[in-house]
């Protein structure tokens, strides 16, 4: 049974500061055209991986950047969410704000979460500027992934230990329309990084 989760309409006192300092002259003193690259996958596909070497790359060349992966906003932002389908929303709309605040603050944003619901990625494209928003199929097959079983959540699946698991038992919506796919399967870590890289740098 999926998880209810009713979240409050803002109150009617709070209102948005309009902040004097633009998220363009952030990005400028940086030198860099803030972005965020979203990376969706079964779980095991190699988004983390994948996103973790990016970032390294990124960081020799100067960029200033920062990593939301999934496992890790859910021990802290969304430790309070469970796995049922509504609690996954409330994880990615969280990620996504947080991923848009960072980008104004003039920051290269890299999300790695599996976020399987088409809509919700969709309303985090929603919040970025045109071209702002990066969508990257990380498209490894479900069975290589049960097959790497990195962390041993597929054989806690076989084993009845786990529910709600994205791609057995909970759906997973690929992109229709990603900005890049990735089968970590075929293509080398490098030649992924410099493919995800040209996008990100690109103006």
């Amino acid at each position: 049974m999926n998880e209810s989760l009713s979240l409050p309409s803002p109150a009617p006192a709070i209102r948005p500061y309009g902040l004097a300092l633009s998220h363009q002259a952030r990005a400028m003193i940086k030198g860099q055209r803030p972005r965020c690259l979203w990376l969706t996958g079964f779980s095991g596909a190699g988004k983390s991986t994948l996103a973790n070497a990016l970032e390294l790359y990124l960081h020799q060349y100067g960029l200033h950047t920062f990593l939301l992966d999934g496992d890790n906003v859910r021990s802290g932002l969304c430790r309070d969410l469970g796995m049922g389908d509504s609690c996954r929303r409330e994880n990615i709309r969280r990620m996504a704000e947080v991923a848009r605040l960072m980008v104004d603050a003039g920051l290269i944003v890299i999300v790695a979460a599996i976020s399987p619901f088409r809509a919700e990625r969709d309303a985090a494209r929603r919040l970025f500027a045109p071209e702002d928003f990066i969508e990257v199929h990380v498209s490894t097959s479900l069975q290589v992934c049960a097959r790497r079983d990195p962390k041993g959540l597929y054989q806690a699946v076989r084993e009845g230990r786990i529910n709600n698991f994205t791609g057995v038992d909970s759906p997973y919506e690929a992109p229709l329309s990603a900005e890049c796919r990735i089968d970590t399967e075929a293509l080398e870590l490098p030649e992924a990084c410099q493919q995800l890289a040209a996008l990100l740098l690109k103006k």
